[in-house]
């Protein structure tokens, strides 16, 4: 045997497990995220540590100067209610109603959804309960031309841009009236007039997508920016991460949102990486300034995009922030949370819920009270309501089509022979 082939030969066996030498070291094993209660044990919150951002550093401030933001959390309401400290965005009380109405319509509009897929309205729905703060507190400060780059959980953004209500449910019924023409599963939105992007169901393209668009808004000379969503699960795909290079590369104006509500469709958030770090400490490698925030607080996370969007105007590129809250409800109407998280700790969550946290602050500041209160409760519920049942006019799902002709539309610019031959063929 030449010499090389024994010394390899030799070099194997010396590191082999069975080797007693080797023995004496250890066997190697792989460490799996696993989390800490499972179904019949109760919630136990008792490793949160709640380290508040203690101060608002300027829009300009290099990425290394504020690395502490990724670790820390920024709170503007306290447990009772109470709106201090330095990212307070000091808005005045007609703001704040329209943020917590339009909290509040998110919500009767998701609960009228859930039931109609129950009732065979619709094959398919996800909620954003606990969630309506983080879409709809950027949205306010967003322009409306801005262009938002979402999962299926940000319906807050159309809704609090005023996009009509039963136009949505018209989709989800995917019924005669469904402005896509049947071309889009139910809750994956397009509404290009609204700054809206279609939505993907493969998440985690929408960041490199998002990226894509803004630095062509800024090739253009153009003024809008774009803002991208993506789940705390979908950090571990590649699309994260491409984003983030050219992202950091180009310092292209886009904000770049991570919603870490602890739980993908049924893996939790360890699995991604999240227990090791932050997901915010993500933006640090690529010189980004990476944020984390109370994402069940709608003035923080207020005024953390205001910041993230007045940098990305300002020319000095992207901004990572991941919104800490929790998903209260199932992944989708195809999911059962109780076969693997307790039961309580939706409830238990010490972060809250985001429109009882703000409806408190609007209360103690005398800015509402319990009977004007009541009555934007019911008259975002009558809104629901009028929508649905205009919609259910239409039809639900099996009840009303699109008429087959529209297939056939919206797919190229130009027609090829191809495509007409096959309409002819279809005889429509």
């Amino acid at each position: 045997m030449p010499d090389w082939r024994r010394l390899a030969r030799d070099a194997i066996l010396e590191r082999s497990v069975d080797n007693p030498r080797m023995s004496e070291r250890g066997r190697l094993s792989l460490h799996v995220p696993e989390p800490g209660r499972r179904p019949g044990d109760s919630a136990d919150y008792s490793a949160f540590r709640l380290v508040p951002s203690v101060h608002r550093p300027s829009i300009d401030t290099p990425a290394a100067e504020m690395r502490d933001q990724a670790f820390c959390l920024v709170r503007v309401l306290d447990d009772a209610g109470v709106a201090a400290g330095p990212w307070d965005p000091g808005l005045d009380a007609a703001t704040l109603r329209r943020g917590l109405r339009a909290m509040l319509l998110t919500r009767a509009f998701d609960e009228r959804m859930f039931r109609a897929q129950r009732q065979g309205k619709t094959s398919f729905y996800v909620k954003c309960t606990g969630e309506e703060a983080i879409a709809c507190g950027q949205t306010m400060v967003l322009d409306p031309a801005d262009m938002c780059f979402t999962t299926y959980r940000q319906q807050g953004i159309l809704i609090t841009r005023g996009y009509p209500l039963v136009q949505m449910m018209n989709q989800i019924y995917s019924n005669a009236r469904d402005p896509l023409k049947g071309h889009q599963l139910p809750i994956l939105y397009s509404a290009r007039d609204y700054g809206f992007f279609t939505l993907s169901g493969n998440i985690g393209t929408q960041y490199a997508q998002a990226v894509g668009w803004a630095m062509a808004s800024a090739y253009r000379g153009d003024t809008r920016i774009a803002s991208a969503w993506i789940g705390d699960g979908s950090t571990a795909a590649g699309d994260f991460h491409y984003a983030l290079t050219f992202a950091a590369v180009y310092r292209a104006p886009v904000v770049l949102n991570i919603v870490n509500n602890q739980w993908a469709i049924s893996s939790f958030q360890g699995i991604a990486g999240g227990e090791s770090t932050t997901f915010a400490a993500r933006a640090l490698g690529y010189g980004l300034p990476g944020l984390r925030v109370d994402g069940n607080d709608f003035l923080a996370v207020y005024a953390v995009s205001q910041w993230a969007i007045e940098r990305a105007r300002a020319n000095l590129g992207a901004t990572v922030i991941e919104f800490y809250t929790y998903r209260s409800e199932g992944h989708s109407t195809s999911d059962d949370p109780n076969k693997y998280r307790p039961a309580d700790e939706a409830a238990r969550w010490p972060l809250g819920d985001p429109i009882e946290r703000l409806k408190r602050h609007l209360l103690l500041a005398g800015h509402l009270t319990e009977s004007g209160y009541a009555a934007m409760l019911n008259e975002v519920s009558e809104e629901v309501r009028a929508a649905g049942r205009e919609a259910d006019a239409v039809g639900t799902l099996g009840k009303s089509r699109p008429e087959p002709a529209v297939m056939f539309e919206d797919i190229f610019a130009q027609p090829d022979w191809r495509h007409r031959q096959q309409r002819d063929e279809a005889g429509v």
